[in-house]
């Protein structure tokens, strides 16, 4: 049993002496199944049964690409537990440098060795051709092996990037947002029609290709309302947004309208049946940048148009002038006159409010939000935090969504994500509203954590990731049904987490079975019992099988 290739978090097995006790960390990323989490146990239980170790302790990342420690919670455990004390072994087993990591720079690699190193724990590369034990040689094959696995992440990102730039070249879609009024349509490899694809649906053949196809008429309607209120009406996006909502006009995503999506459909050219690919790039998953024209794939008239392109440059135009006229002072203006108005700002305000450009001419024109406010007077009494972080904290939001999908699709559930609401909405009917709880010093140097509401809140449940050290640090997760939030924000203390007792959750993985016993019950109309309860046989083997699948580290 010491030895068993069934892997599971927190197993505790027979208990010998500390010097035979070993951990194993185990990854699965996507780039071949050889490095399966199996295979990877049978190699690493093969190993500890020659040389007398019992395996007491697994760390698992699953589907999480090696190249940076960010979002690897089983790595970011073990780490934990070495650095506490809590490490009740003396050995930890991987497979092989790569899955250890492959991190672009191999000093990190090496500094998180020298961590266990450093608390008195041996790492052993257990299908590596040499033992990790110190020697020159070692050392010099294992950093070696650090930057084969560096280059091979680096070269298998050219390629897939490549081959992205071919598909896109020849008018097939390969990701980005869908958008209002159009639809996917799934073709086999000898270009015959295999019908629309719904939402969350995906092809399960390499061979077949995905291109997209106007919606249905009424959505098509509409799309051509909203350029001919803009450019022929003369109307501001504002105002089309209040008149859609008001007749109960529905967005894509089946809620309100904002003026941020009206502005995606004034400036989206595939209304006109161009597609353009790689505006921006993510290399190694670093952060997005922003690529020069001549860098872009563009593709024309592989989507019957929903508008003529007369009226689309009409708009590009008006766009594009909208706020350009104004110099830095008159700007400065109109922001000053909504403060003394309203006695406040806020992004929200600001967005909503006729005559006033929006948060991102702003930003552009003064480099952030908190500039322009300095050039007022304005100094907001809460943190600004936020707003000098919000890419990282939309990559946080983007990250834990993207993780709770691979963790719910490991045991049957489809999961997807809705970028701009933040919403996760899951296959049995759950809507999931992801939200930071930020943290703040009060006053009296209390620690305080906020979880605000927005605009958009629909009936479901509020995930909440709750942060520390200032606000860089993941806590936990809070799971709440929305009817807990009967204000604009739910404000908690350290002394006041009991309150959420049962609802707490310490990884991402136990947050995603949280989601799972909720998908019978009723959905957010019925009261969340997060301990107890009983769920049903179907919802009991899914949750089974995602603790037998080593997630509940995450």
């Amino acid at each position: 049993m010491g030895n068993s290739l069934v892997v599971r978090d927190s197993t505790i097995l027979a208990k010998r002496s500390s010097e035979l006790r070993a951990a194993q960390y185990v990854r699965m990323s996507t780039d071949h199944q050889r490095y399966s989490v199996e295979n990877q146990a049978a190699v690493i239980a093969t190993y500890a049964r020659l040389r007398g170790l019992t395996i007491v302790e697994t760390y698992r990342d699953a589907g999480l690409s090696g190249l940076r420690l960010k979002n690897r919670t089983g790595l970011i455990q073990l780490l934990g537990d070495v650095q506490s004390g809590r490490a009740d072994f003396s050995y930890i087993l991987v497979y092989d440098v790569s899955r250890w990591g492959r991190f672009q720079d191999t000093d990190e690699g090496a500094h998180y060795e020298f961590i266990c190193k450093k608390a008195g724990i041996k790492i052993a590369y257990c299908a590596e051709q040499f033992d990790n034990d110190g020697t020159m040689m070692s050392s010099i094959l294992k950093n070696l092996k650090r930057v084969m696995a560096a280059e091979l992440s680096r070269e298998l990102s050219v390629k897939v990037h490549t081959g992205l730039l071919r598909v896109a070249g020849l008018g097939f879609r390969v990701g980005g947002p869908l958008g209002y009024g159009l639809r996917r349509e799934l073709l086999d490899e000898n270009g015959a029609s295999k019908g629309l694809l719904k939402r969350g649906e995906q092809k399960n053949l390499k061979a077949d290709r995905v291109i997209l196809r106007l919606g249905p008429p009424e959505e098509v309607a509409v799309i051509n309302r909203i350029f001919a209120e803009y450019v022929e009406g003369k109307k501001s996006q504002e105002e089309i947004v209040r008149r859609l909502n008001q007749e109960g006009v529905p967005n894509h995503l089946g809620r309100p309208w904002t003026r941020q999506m009206v502005d995606y459909v004034l400036s989206d050219e595939r209304y006109i049946g161009n597609v353009i690919y790689n505006r921006e790039s993510r290399p190694l998953r670093e952060q997005k940048v922003k690529n020069a024209p001549e860098l872009w794939v563009k593709k024309a008239r592989v989507i019957a148009p929903a508008v003529s392109e007369d009226i689309f440059l009409q708009a590009q135009r008006r766009l594009k002038l909208r706020w350009q006229h104004l110099d830095d002072e008159q700007l400065l203006s109109r922001l000053k006159s909504l403060f003394e108005r309203e006695g406040r700002l806020s992004e929200e305000l600001i967005n909503s409010t006729l005559g006033v450009p929006a948060i991102n001419v702003y930003i552009d024109r003064f480099g952030s939000l908190r500039n322009a406010y300095r050039r007022i007077g304005y100094e907001p009494q809460w943190n600004f935090d936020w707003i000098d972080r919000k890419r990282d904290f939309d990559q946080l939001l983007r990250g834990t969504a993207d993780h709770l999908i691979a963790l719910l699709k490991r045991v049957g559930t489809i999961a997807r994500f809705e970028p701009g609401v933040d919403q996760l909405i899951v296959d049995d009917g759950i809507t999931v509203s992801l939200r930071l709880a930020r943290s703040w010093q009060s006053t009296s140097r209390k620690t305080v954590w906020t979880v605000n509401r927005r605009a958009v809140l629909p009936k479901g449940f509020i995930a909440a990731i709750r942060l520390a050290n200032g606000n860089r640090d993941v806590l936990d997760y809070l799971f709440l049904p929305t009817s807990e939030m009967t204000g604009p924000k739910i404000r908690f203390t350290a002394a006041r987490l009991n309150r959420f007792e049962g609802h707490r959750f310490a990884t991402p993985a136990r947050l995603a079975a949280a989601i799972l016993r909720q998908g019978n019950r009723g959905g957010p109309h019925s009261k969340l019992t997060i301990r107890s309860g009983n769920a049903s046989q179907a919802m009991r083997r899914r949750q089974k099988r995602l603790q037998t699948k080593g997630c509940s580290r995450g």
